[in-house]
């Protein structure tokens, strides 16, 4: 919910998709090319300042999303980081530590790009750039329904928690611990039920195995196509004077 809200939010909610995803793969195809980690911690704090100073993401937002998988990369660089020793134990393998350095930086400078495009851009338009890109139509469905059925849980669980309330179902630990326990055993019977009420009403407007949506204009997409294809030419240049 957070990323969708930021993305109807940001500043670049009106420039083209196709504009954002040629940014974001010109600064992935960068954090690909470029090997010294400064040079790609660089690259991903270039990615993250035009995300936060251009698009405007708020960085409570930005980082509050950023954070599940900083703790995966922590995780698996620590990992990287020990090595088991001939003795059964396990050793701090310092040798180990350029090539981890190189890898977090990518990784870092790859998440900054990925964050730039999905931060800014809602699914309904990510939804028409797959379409024009000749996307299955069955995953473009698959995509919308299950953004769609995230909106359902949310409001069942939050239906279910307000009722229990009125009936202090968290009054102390253990009535929140067995209110919780029960809701959650419920909440499959009524997603179940919406989506089922989800599919009636699709089919009462005539749902023929694909899912239509208005498609929004963007009037001057050739310039900011234009423009970022500059801008990732100028990333992938960086990058690859980094390997000179």
């Amino acid at each position: 919910m957070r990323i969708e809200t930021a993305a109807y939010a940001s500043r670049w909610q009106g420039v083209a998709p196709s504009a954002k995803a040629l940014f974001a793969l010109g600064g992935m195809g960068a954090a690909w090319v470029a090997t010294r980690p400064g040079t790609l911690a660089g690259l991903a704090a270039v990615l993250a300042l035009a995300v936060l100073i251009g698009a405007r993401v708020p960085l409570r937002t930005y980082v509050a999303v950023a954070l599940p998988p900083l703790g995966f990369l922590l995780l698996s660089c620590l990992t990287m980081l020990v090595t088991p020793g001939v003795d059964g134990g396990w050793h701090w393998a310092a040798s180990m530590w350029p090539a981890v350095a190189r890898t977090a930086g990518r990784s870092l400078a790859m998440l900054a790009a990925l964050l730039g495009f999905v931060l800014t851009t809602p699914l309904p338009d990510l939804l028409a750039l797959l379409r024009r890109l000749r996307a299955p139509e069955l995953l473009l469905d698959l995509m919308a329904l299950c953004y769609r059925m995230l909106f359902v849980l949310r409001q069942a669980w939050e239906e279910g928690v307000t009722a229990q309330s009125a009936r202090l179902g968290y009054r102390g630990w253990r009535h929140a611990w067995r209110s919780t326990g029960l809701l959650a055993g419920q909440m499959a019977v009524q997603v179940w039920q919406r989506a089922s009420a989800l599919q009636m009403a699709a089919e009462a407007r005539g749902y023929q195995g694909q899912l239509r949506f208005l498609p929004a204009e963007f009037p001057q997409a050739r310039g900011q196509t234009g423009w970022a294809a500059l801008a990732a030419a100028l990333l992938l240049l960086a990058a690859a004077g980094d390997r000179v």
